[in-house]
């Protein structure tokens, strides 16, 4: 026959705390569900201008496209490679961005790869980028193009250009990394 021990709710809650360790630890969680994954919302990333440029400052600007540019960019059928920002009037522009359109592209609209795709900033955000633009060897490019909900976004990073012995820099610290890691794996076996 079992008794009733009387318990304080102090005691309750770690007793509570203690038997959730007790199952982490053997490898059964609280929850047994696993969480689903978070699907990768990028649509294209420009490398050449992180490998190019000392990255800065970046904003979140949108982008004002057409229909077809939409379902081209689902399909990422996008390239940024030589893509960059120009100001002008206070409004900024995305120059350069290639948007391959499909062949179901609809007849009656002319599809421009190369069209001039103007980029929605708050007048702080374009203030801030004019004025940092106008100092010798800054300028703006676009570094990631993504989904946020049902929008398409735009990362915009103020930039300062590198050098040839900037680049090689950067490249043999990647490399010297490389190595560290490959160092310590082999001195842990």
């Amino acid at each position: 026959m079992l008794t009733r021990i009387p318990i304080k709710s102090a005691q309750l809650s770690t007793i509570r705390i203690v038997f959730h360790a007790i199952l982490v630890t053997m490898g059964k969680s609280k929850n047994t569900k696993r969480k689903p994954k978070v699907p990768d919302t990028t649509i294209v990333v420009n490398k050449k201008a992180r490998h190019d440029y000392f990255i800065e400052d970046t904003f979140e600007s949108g982008v004002a496209l057409q229909g077809w540019e939409v379902k081209s960019l689902r399909l990422k059928k996008v390239q940024l490679v030589d893509s960059y920002v120009t100001l002008k009037d206070g409004e900024a522009f995305l120059l350069g961005c290639n948007i391959s359109p499909l062949d179901t592209t609809n007849t009656h609209t002319i599809a421009d790869p190369s069209r001039t795709k103007k980029l929605l900033l708050h007048k702080r955000e374009l203030a801030k980028l004019f004025s940092a633009t106008q100092q010798k060897g800054h300028t703006c490019v676009c570094t990631k193009m993504y989904w946020k909900n049902h929008l398409i976004k735009c990362q915009i990073a103020l930039a300062k250009g590198k050098q040839s012995h900037d680049k090689r820099a950067t490249v043999k610290d990647r490399e010297w990394n490389i190595d560290k890691q490959r160092i310590v794996r082999q001195a842990n076996r």
